[in-house]
């Protein structure tokens, strides 16, 4: 079934190379009525709006007539319309029955762009500085906790559960059912590690739930090290602890490979640079472990997968936290997070020198297209290649505040088509690897 969905996925990509079309202007819908397509209405390719689901299946016009491009309900991603961009495709098409949704669709992504004001923005994207995402699991109905609890959703942050270090409170099992991410303030960080430390351990932890939760620990442990090093990356003792939890990674999915599923952070509401960080981490272990690797070399990857956008320490927070899509002068500034990441680990000798691949390399591209070098093919060292998937497959599958995920099986046939950007082979593994993932 996974190897089908391969061959689809790159016969697809070779059909939608086959395209010509011809750009038409203005922006009224319009039934084409030339060259046999009565059947089509075209519209421009950039009033999609990035993040939206798409209501209808969308066609593209080739050389010998129409060709299916997106189905009904994929999400259309930055990277969707990099490819289109990149094709040239401007123009792009529905079924004739279809238009009047079309109409309403655009109309609508038209009144979403303007729903949040740049007060809201900037409110919630401070207030998202001041607080840290925490898994939901980690938490237990009944428990005791001396943290408080927030949810944010959307632009919205809300009290759950308000505490104090000394008047621990017992989570209540409504607040956990909440939509939004759970998260608590950034200073209570200490008082959450210490509550992981104790749960595993604990009488009032039923025994059904502690093989769950160790996996539960050894993932938010892993993002909070992240975080200390994000914060001090010459901290030797966080660089030699995050060696440590890597280490259990890959003994967890050595000894069961399906514990990926649980190491992963599915269920985000937003993007958080931590669980990012931490997912792209696990998912280059487990293609590092899925090829072969000896443990050394997927140590090695893992430590460059973990850290490969620390660079994006030293990028202004107002380019990192901008809602929309960055301008060219804004993006050449973010590009240089994968040289800062780089310089900023280069001299630590905790870090060896291998992990700096994946650091450096993971925006490159097979095609030369990629960003900082433009490297190609064979200039691009195993652990960049796997990088590189596992972080376009993260970024995709996860929400922001103006736009929906991908699903897993929107995104690996988004990267399917971006084929010749991508390693193959690795591919192929990764499509495996994520079989389950619905």
């Amino acid at each position: 079934m996974i190897l089908l969905f391969f061959l689809i996925s790159y016969i697809f990509y070779h059909s939608i190379c086959n395209y010509s079309g011809k750009f038409i202007m203005g922006t009224t819908i319009k039934i084409v009525d030339d060259d046999g397509d009565k059947n089509y209405v075209p519209f421009k390719a950039d009033s999609l709006p990035v993040g939206s689901i798409l209501p209808f299946d969308v066609s593209v016009k080739g050389k010998d007539g129409m060709k299916p491009l997106y189905g009904k309900g994929t999400v259309f991603s930055n990277l969707a319309r990099e490819y289109l961009s990149g094709k040239g495709i401007s123009e792009l098409y529905v079924d004739k029955d279809k238009a009047s949704i079309l109409g309403q669709f655009l109309l609508r992504a038209e009144r979403r762009s303007s729903l949040y004001d740049e007060k809201t923005l900037k409110d919630y994207s401070y207030q998202k500085e001041q607080h840290y995402q925490i898994e939901r699991a980690a938490l237990i109905s009944g428990m005791g906790v001396n943290f408080s609890i927030f949810l944010l959703n959307k632009a919205e942050i809300r009290t759950l559960l308000l505490t104090t270090e000394e008047s621990p409170v017992a989570i209540e099992a409504g607040i956990l059912s909440s939509e939004g991410d759970i998260v608590i303030l950034k200073k209570d960080i200490p008082l959450y590690r210490e509550f992981l430390s104790g749960l595993a351990t604990s009488k009032d932890l039923p025994e059904k739930d502690k093989s769950k939760i160790e996996i539960v620990a050894l993932k938010e442990n892993t993002k909070m090290i992240i975080k200390d090093i994000f914060d001090n990356p010459m901290s030797r003792d966080k660089l030699r602890a995050s060696q440590g939890l890597i280490v259990k990674i890959i003994e967890c999915l050595s000894k069961n490979k399906e514990l990926i599923y649980d190491l992963l952070s599915l269920k985000s509401h937003d993007h958080y640079t931590y669980t990012h960080s931490l997912n792209v981490g696990v998912l280059s272990i487990g293609v590092g472990l899925a090829v072969g690797l000896k443990n050394d070399d997927i140590e090695k990857l893992g430590i460059g997968a973990l850290f490969h956008d620390i660079g994006k320490t030293a990028i202004p927070s107002e380019i990192l936290n901008k809602m929309g899509r960055l301008d060219m002068t804004e993006f050449e500034v973010y590009k240089k997070h994968v040289t800062e990441g780089e310089k900023i680990l280069h001299d630590n000798r905790d870090i060896p020198v291998e992990a700096l691949d994946a650091i450096l390399q993971h925006h490159e591209k097979l095609t030369g297209k990629g960003y900082p070098m433009q490297l190609h093919d064979s200039e691009i060292k195993l652990s960049g290649r796997i990088t590189a998937i596992a972080d376009c497959y993260d970024s995709l599958t996860t929400p922001r505040l103006f736009k929906a995920s991908n699903t897993p099986y929107s995104a690996l046939s988004i990267i399917s088509k971006e084929k010749n950007d991508y390693d193959p082979e690795l591919l192929k593994e990764f499509i495996k690897m994520l079989a389950k993932i619905k």
